[in-house]
């Protein structure tokens, strides 16, 4: 639910109240991840989605259902033949569904939803399954480990779920956790949906030339925070890059050895010029970063290797280079190389091939980040 921070928060701050439908678990081949969500306000109005059509119809009646009784509840959809076309999943998957009021006063969710809407690190915490009166109660927790609301009261319970919930944060995962419970208080222990909310990953493209422009929008469309890097003033301008979220001028090497990086950050460098590339490519391919990849022709990748070697990068380093950048597309325009570009970012992030689904037999849903995020872990409350 925290995807939908911005329509949510000015729910909150009209008044309204609502229920949130948000996938929990999800196996296999289920158009949507854990922590995609529908929600639905007093009026009717919806917005999100949790299947991508298939069960939205039956979704949504629930919601309307937990808005007037006021309950929690968890429900699974599935494929099958006599219902594929009324409230299964045709894509023949199944996914678990926590449908949850929320009041306008709600001081847990509330304050989750502000957190994610000012793009502040947080974790939402909540009950999914366990003891029917604990569904859906739910902890706010910060980068910190502090954390907002109570599970039940209990004050081990609600630690050994905020540290839980914060190693998921850490790591900007969104999945379940099980937590193990003595048999007083919660026979069989509680199931935890914990949905993370981190800053967007970072997409830093070097090079301030026409394919940088296309591939700038191309990044902010799936989601990251773009900078622009180009040691000439001339060319790195706001007026040539309005949708980027920084414009840097400095020697690309130079920022990038000061400026902040992750194992999700993507740098793609577009200079394809020496005295840029191999500087900067030298740095680059020393980072845990999630993907380094540099423009040029097959003349100038196999050039750009040599030089390389001769400052000293080694092969291992040298095999995590995608370069020439970009799927093979047939790619001219400015446009469609940057459509290569963020397929080939796409594909390594998930997994994907490359290739055609038409024929291919390959899974269209990978059991990478999202499905493993979804997975569950036991821990026993101290």
């Amino acid at each position: 639910m925290l995807d939908m921070a911005e329509e949510l928060n000015r729910w909150f701050e009209e008044g309204r109240d609502f229920a949130v439908a948000t996938v929990v678990s999800v196996g296999g081949s289920a158009p949507r991840d854990p922590g995609a969500a529908l929600a639905v306000d007093g009026q009717g109005t919806a917005i999100g989605s949790v299947s991508g059509g298939c069960v939205e119809g039956a979704v949504y009646d629930l919601c309307v259902q937990a808005l007037q009784d006021g309950r929690t509840v968890r429900e699974r959809f599935g494929y099958g033949d006599e219902d594929a076309f009324a409230v299964g999943l045709t894509c023949g998957g199944v996914i678990e569904v926590l449908v949850t009021p929320v009041r306008a006063d709600a001081p847990v969710f509330r304050a989750a939803v502000s957190a994610a809407h000012r793009g502040e690190a947080a974790a939402l915490a909540r009950v999914a399954r366990g003891p029917g009166e604990l569904l859906g109660r739910a902890l706010l927790v910060h980068p910190d480990g502090s954390y907002e609301g109570s599970l039940d009261g209990h004050p081990e319970l609600d630690r050994t779920a905020a540290a839980e919930a914060r190693a998921m944060l850490d790591s900007g995962r969104t999945g379940t956790v099980e937590i193990a419970e003595d048999g007083s208080r919660c026979p069989g222990g509680v199931a935890l949906f914990v949905e993370s909310r981190v800053p967007p990953p970072r997409m830093i493209v070097f090079g301030a030339v026409d394919f940088a422009t296309a591939l700038v929008r191309a990044g902010k469309f799936l989601g990251y925070h773009v900078t622009v890097c180009d040691a000439r003033p001339v060319f790195a301008t706001r007026v040539r890059f309005p949708e980027a979220d920084e414009i840097v001028v400095d020697w690309p090497h130079r920022y990038l050895r000061r400026t902040a990086t992750d194992e999700r950050t993507v740098l793609c460098v577009l200079t394809h010029d020496a005295k840029f590339d191999v500087p900067l490519l030298e740095t680059a391919l020393r980072l845990p970063v999630a993907f380094v990849g540099a423009m040029g022709s097959r003349r100038t990748h196999e050039d750009r290797n040599r030089r390389l070697r001769e400052v000293g990068v080694g092969e291992g380093e040298l095999a995590r280079l995608r370069s020439p950048i970009g799927l093979d597309l047939g790619a001219r325009t400015p446009e469609e190389t940057a459509l290569s570009i963020a397929a080939e970012i796409v594909a390594a992030r998930r997994g994907g091939t490359g290739v055609p689904l038409t024929g291919s037999g390959t899974p269209i849903h990978r059991d990478v980040e999202g499905r493993e995020a979804g997975g569950i872990r036991s821990r026993t409350a101290a």
